[in-house]
């Protein structure tokens, strides 16, 4: 029988990756213009954001780009109490599944500009971008109440 060795030690490792057509547009589309995008289904018509290439309903494929609105609703959310290093906000900080206006999915994504306490499932909230952006998903700097 082999010896099986396991070593405990921290280790970095940096890589890149596509976001691919899809991903490009849809990111390019929120950095430059503050535009959020989706994709429609042509065969169910589900509506996806983030949008994807493929429907996992029906696996057509989707080409049909639509614009949502930055408001939408608070599906579930919660408050995280406690610090690690890779948070990106210091505790405590929310964050929550919201589903914009117009699309059928949910994007998890931060709460800000609430108190943690008047948080409430169904509440309504819009996206505010960061000034300047990268083209990542952090262009949406959170979510705020309405």
């Amino acid at each position: 029988m082999e010896e099986k060795m396991v070593f405990d030690e921290p280790y970095v490792a940096h890589y890149q990756y596509s976001v691919g057509a899809v991903g490009t547009k849809f990111f390019t589309e929120l950095r430059d213009n503050k535009k959020i995008l989706g994709m429609r289904c042509p065969a169910c018509h589900l509506v996806y954001f983030p949008p994807r290439a493929t429907c996992h309903r029906c696996l057509a494929k989707l080409d049909e780009w639509v614009e949502l609105s930055d408001e939408g609703t608070l599906i579930t959310y919660t408050v995280v109490h406690y610090s690690e290093p890779v948070q990106p906000q210091e505790p405590p900080f929310a964050y929550g599944l919201i589903r914009l206006d117009g699309a059928d999915t949910c994007i998890c994504h931060f709460l800000g500009e609430v108190d943690p306490e008047s948080i409430n499932i169904g509440m309504r909230v819009k996206a505010v971008f960061r000034e300047k952006g990268e083209g990542n998903m952090l262009d949406i700097r959170y979510f705020k109440p309405l």
